[in-house]
């Protein structure tokens, strides 16, 4: 709230540091009140000489000057102004030639990005669409490229897909292997583990912004990837992170992450382990893995450069069901391509109208199930470093599969903190496990066989479910999403199809998918059976 007088003697205004940088000067009458006040601004510093203080512009460093009853300089206060209408103007105006329209919240997420001049951090939970909010940015600046995008390995395709999906013209480039070249992309996505050894190729092109996806992933500073990250941020006019767990465990491990959005705001290192991470000397060394001052690095981080939100925060926004393809790649590829030209070869000697007539035949169901399990197989490592990275969140996830040795690759990944259902478990055994998933913190994951677990039981303890495997009716995939869905979920459902990339899955999701939103969720009893499905598939084959 503003105060209608200010105290004259306290007075902020603009000044210049030793850089000729544009900071806030903090000049007051010495009380010790406003002393611990000053000190708890982020990126603070006293300067003997003036007898004054300093700090960082920042809206929040500005607007927490106004609620102490400082004086505050007519430029600080015309910087509010301008920053509250560029964020009015691109959440009434929209974005010129992004596809779609995202949420509000969305938007808003949009124009902070923008109000920190492209240097912030987006922390949303999961499934709120950081992607997109760093994607719309992108378009709303089309003139900031070369961008580079480092992202996990297992995203680098849902990256190119969503900039598809969002902007007529991305001109995407995904580097491969540690084989340099000079990319010719406007938009370049590479995942950490091969970071290091592209450095030096990617700072020569000169890149205008770095997205860090999953930034969490820098929280150590001896990791090469963090080495190589902070190497090529080195420079670079804008940077956005984003993480929906920038802090996993310990306030250490976001230092880095803020340190290369805006180094003002913990300018020393030793400074915030002190602060922040209860530093205490163990006989050995110092141990900074504690956590001190919790409240204050919360509001230093919101009123600087972090904007989060949660699924309960922006719930009215939300539809009751949000679908997403997570496109995966095979690490069979050449087997899985083989099987699938064999395939091919196949329908063609059978001539396709007659194999279309055909489509229930035994010969074409075994052909097409021995293409969905090599799909299955190629993508389960790479689906389990998302499953991994989801599990970061703290959230329970529900994950439906077919297949046995596809649930039992899960269960065997992560045994203590799972617990299935599939046609071998009795009712009894069925009950305990989803009770235990219901009650038990501990356990995290549920897995499923579509069949077995897709009817019949509450997982409300989720609000997210992945699709390892995909049922060849909509009506499967709603009763089976339902299971989350039910009387008593408090949240927006997630639901992820993990998908192989450029394979039969990705022409049964979409068809499945084009059929549940004609049939609007199988209202008035009308279904799709498998038999219509495997005849349009065959058809594009």
């Amino acid at each position: 709230m503003i105060p209608q007088r200010p105290i004259k003697d306290k007075k902020a205004t603009i000044g210049k540091n030793d850089k000729g940088e544009q900071i806030i000067k903090i000049v007051y009458p010495y009380n010790l009140e406003t002393l611990f006040q000053i000190r708890t601004l982020p990126g603070r510093k006293y300067h003997k000489k003036q007898q004054c203080w300093s700090a960082p512009i920042h809206v929040g460093t500005i607007k927490t000057l106004v609620e102490w009853n400082f004086s505050i300089d007519q430029h600080l206060l015309q910087y509010l102004q301008d920053i509250d209408y560029k964020k009015n103007t691109i959440v009434k105006d929209g974005i010129k030639g992004l596809k779609g329209t995202p949420y509000a919240f969305q938007y808003e997420g949009v124009a902070f990005i923008d109000s920190k001049h492209g240097r912030a951090l987006i922390a949303d939970e999961m499934g709120l669409g950081k992607t997109i909010q760093a994607i719309a940015w992108l378009q709303l600046h089309p003139e900031i490229r070369p961008a580079i995008l480092v992202v996990p390995a297992f995203l680098k395709l849902n990256w190119e897909r969503e900039l598809y999906k969002w902007m007529p013209d991305p001109n995407p480039e995904i580097l491969k292997g540690k084989k340099v070249h000079v990319p010719k992309g406007d938009i370049i996505i590479i995942n950490y583990d091969i970071l290091q050894a592209w450095g030096k190729t990617l700072k020569a092109v000169n890149p205008k912004v770095i997205i860090g996806d999953e930034i969490h992933l820098v929280k150590n500073n001896k990791a090469l990837r963090t080495k190589a990250l902070k190497m090529l941020a080195k420079g670079v006019p804008h940077f956005i992170a984003l993480s929906g767990t920038p802090i996993e465990n310990r306030p250490i491990e976001i230092f880095n992450a803020v340190n290369i959005i805006d180094p003002e705001v913990f300018p020393n290192d030793w400074k915030f382990k002190e602060r922040y991470c209860g530093a205490k000397y163990n006989g050995f060394g110092w141990d900074f893995n504690g956590a001190t001052n919790i409240p204050e690095l919360h509001t230093t981080l919101s009123t600087t450069v972090m904007l989060r939100r949660k699924k309960k925060d922006v719930l009215k926004e939300l539809p009751n069901k949000v679908w997403s393809f997570v496109p995966m790649e095979l690490d069979n590829r050449k087997e899985y391509t083989e099987a699938e030209n064999n395939f091919i070869q196949w329908v063609h000697t059978t001539k396709g109208e007659e194999a279309a007539e055909r489509a229930k035949g035994a010969e074409m169901l075994s052909s097409i199930e021995a293409l969905k399990q090599l799909a299955v197989k190629g993508k389960l490592n790479q689906a389990m470093d998302w499953v991994e990275d989801f599990l970061q969140s703290g959230k329970k996830l529900v994950i439906f599969v077919t297949h046995k040795f596809a649930m039992q690759f899960i269960m065997d990944e992560f045994p203590d903190i799972s617990v299935k259902v599939d046609g071998s478990v009795s009712t009894k055994k069925k009950q305990e496990a989803v009770d235990q998933f219901q009650n038990n913190k501990k356990i995290k994951l549920f897995v499923g066989n579509i069949k077995a677990a897709g009817v019949g039981i509450n997982l409300t303890a989720a609000s997210d479910v992945a699709f390892l495997e995909l049922p060849w009716t909509p009506g499967a995939l709603e009763q089976a999403s339902d299971r989350v869905h039910r009387i008593g979920q408090k949240n927006s459902v997630s639901i992820y199809y993990l998908l192989a990339h450029e394979t039969i899955e990705d022409r049964i999701a979409t068809m499945i998918d084009k059929k549940r939103k004609v049939l609007d969720g199988i209202l008035d009893g009308k279904n799709t059976d498998s038999g219509s499905l495997l005849t349009e598939l065959l058809k594009q084959f």
